[in-house]
């Protein structure tokens, strides 16, 4: 119904394509001139990626005889790189509109092409490009249903930089707004020293290996200051060996003032993960059309040599996204597990979200790419006394929940079922999707933190950008001494984790996640339960415990 019958011959409806309408923060600014640049990125399908599934779950097994017999880039790319074909076709397309300003990846399984916006709507028929505000950041998109040549579609996942704005950071985090003050005011906040005494490390629980390295990666015009990073570390990293400055950072670093959440994911990874290398990815200098997260995907197809954990604080609901693309950037998470990397993404701080579908009903809304199955997905937790090192309960925004997409992985079926079957009364099952992936794997403290930013130390600063680089600095410490014993990484660790059953970890049973404000749920997502649940997974880290179940 949306092609025009005259051209249906010649080009089919983009079903690789999404439309969503323009997000309310972002304000048209003006039309775009016809010779004006954009560069798109072409999603070319990949061969082998049921192979490519079983090998990772093969690799990821520790019953597995092939397991931690991960791939390098190379192997990875000889199995997954498009069909002569589809390379063929898709080049051809490009070049009969001359299109030849383009360059490939190792994996040959993405094309960026720098073009005028006139050849790139001649290109995808319907596309009118326009550029939109937010802030001070401007980008070039299109809101129109377009269409793909149908010789070439069945050759590509989706085209990158037509259609998706960049989601606003404080989705994620409440620190991006500037922070979430606790209730009770005179809480002395989560340090590093409080962090390592809730989670049992010593002072000799640093990294020591020199084959290892850990990253954050940010994609929202998040810059992190070194001067802030030196002072972070001289206040609060006094009682343990650690690194003050940043080894490597992969982009562009932006000019201005640091964001609160750029320095609180790299503060927080180099005082949990001590004394190891960590790079920054950061967006690169960059065109309009580009999208921040996807050029973070390609640089992991193209660097041969990558930190072996990265933590992300970065998502967007499911349901503004096309399935096509989410899939295809599963495949890109399996990609990186098959390499022997650990991806951790930050839950959500919208504990399971609510979309509004008609007056009279709602939904919870699961994020992407918290929801992936071939990430390990951080939830959020606080301390039971504001004042003491206690017990940890769920923080009430701690992202979770059921994808809408997603099918549930066999490795959590047991622990998402007995949840399902024990834990009554269970939101209306009209609200979440009971046989989708559920998240999240586990969780850490996300309540209250001391960053500094700007030079200037910052009280309660929470969410779930604050557990993820935490735990992901803690996995690093086990890569460490995985190392030093010549084993391989932890790499892709869900179905190890599943297989542990909260072995190494602490268990949260206490608190519930906000949802929709209705008379149905009334506020009121998922509830914390005994073993695995959606609120906090299988809870906190014990790292001497943990060190130890994932040292063979």
């Amino acid at each position: 119904p949306f092609v025009n019958l005259q051209i249906r011959a010649i080009y089919m409806h983009c079903v690789i394509c999404f439309i969503r309408s323009v997000p309310e923060d972002w304000i048209l600014v003006e039309g775009v001139e016809p010779l004006e640049e954009v560069e798109l990125t072409f999603a070319l399908k990949q061969q082998n990626v049921k192979q490519m599934e079983e090998l990772l779950k093969l690799v990821s097994d520790p019953d597995s005889h092939q397991y931690g017999k991960h791939l390098s880039l190379e192997e990875v790319a000889a199995l997954v790189q498009p069909s002569q074909l589809t390379e063929k076709v898709v080049r051809n397309w490009l070049q009969s509109h001359g299109v030849k300003n383009c360059h490939t990846v190792v994996t040959r399984d993405f094309l960026q092409c720098v073009m005028t916006v006139q050849v790139a709507e001649a290109l995808l028929p319907g596309a009118k490009f326009h550029r939109y505000s937010r802030d001070s950041h401007t980008v070039l998109r299109s809101t129109s249903l377009y269409s793909i040549h149908k010789d070439v579609y069945q050759h590509l996942d989706f085209v990158g930089g037509v259609h998706r704005f960049p989601p606003k950071g404080k989705d994620i985090s409440k620190g991006w707004e500037g922070a979430r003050q606790s209730a009770l005011g005179y809480h002395l906040g989560v340090t590093p020293s409080v962090i390592r005494s809730r989670y049992n490390l010593t002072e000799k629980d640093v990294g020591t290996a020199t084959n290892n390295s850990q990253a954050v990666a940010q994609f929202l015009e998040q810059y992190y200051n070194p001067a802030d990073l030196a002072e972070f570390m001289s206040l609060f990293a006094g009682g343990f060996t650690h690194m003050s400055a940043v080894e490597r950072v992969v982009g562009t670093q932006g000019g201005g003032k640091a964001g609160i959440e750029a320095s609180l994911d790299v503060e927080y990874i180099m005082s949990s993960g001590a004394n190891i290398s960590t790079w920054v990815f950061t967006n690169p200098g960059r065109h309009e059309t580009q999208e921040p997260f996807l050029q973070w995907m390609l640089l992991l197809s193209n660097m041969s040599a990558v930190p072996w954990v990265h933590t992300i604080s970065y998502g967007d609901d499911e349901d503004s996204l096309s399935d096509a693309y989410m899939n295809r950037i599963n495949i890109e998470f399996m990609k990186a597990g098959l390499r022997g990397i650990s991806m951790l993404f930050a839950s959500g701080d919208s504990g399971a979200g609510c979309r509004h579908l008609t007056k009279e009903r709602n939904t919870f809304r699961p994020s992407f790419p918290a929801s992936s199955p071939y990430v390990t997905t951080v939830g959020g937790t606080s301390f039971k006394n504001s004042f003491k090192l206690t017990y940890e309960v769920t923080d009430y925004i701690s992202g979770g929940g059921f994808s809408n997409v997603f099918a549930m992985p066999d490795y959590q079926g047991g622990a998402v079922q007995a949840y399902l079957k024990n834990v009554q009364p269970l939101p209306p099952q009209t609200y979440f999707n009971i046989t989708g992936r559920a998240y999240p794997d586990l969780a850490a403290l996300s309540d209250n933190y001391w960053v500094v930013t700007n030079r200037v130390p910052v009280p309660w600063v929470s969410g779930t950008s604050a557990s993820t680089p935490v735990v992901g600095g803690m996995l690093s410490l086990i890569n460490d001494q995985r190392f030093l014993k010549g084993l391989p990484s932890l790499g892709f660790i869900n179905p190890r984790l599943y297989k542990l059953q909260g072995k190494g970890l602490y268990d949260v049973t206490e608190g519930c996640h906000l949802s929709c404000l209705d008379d149905k749920v009334e506020g009121k997502g998922f509830c914390a339960s005994p073993s695995w649940d959606p609120v906090t997974g299988w809870g906190t880290p014990n790292y001497p415990a943990l060190l130890k179940a994932l040292m063979d």
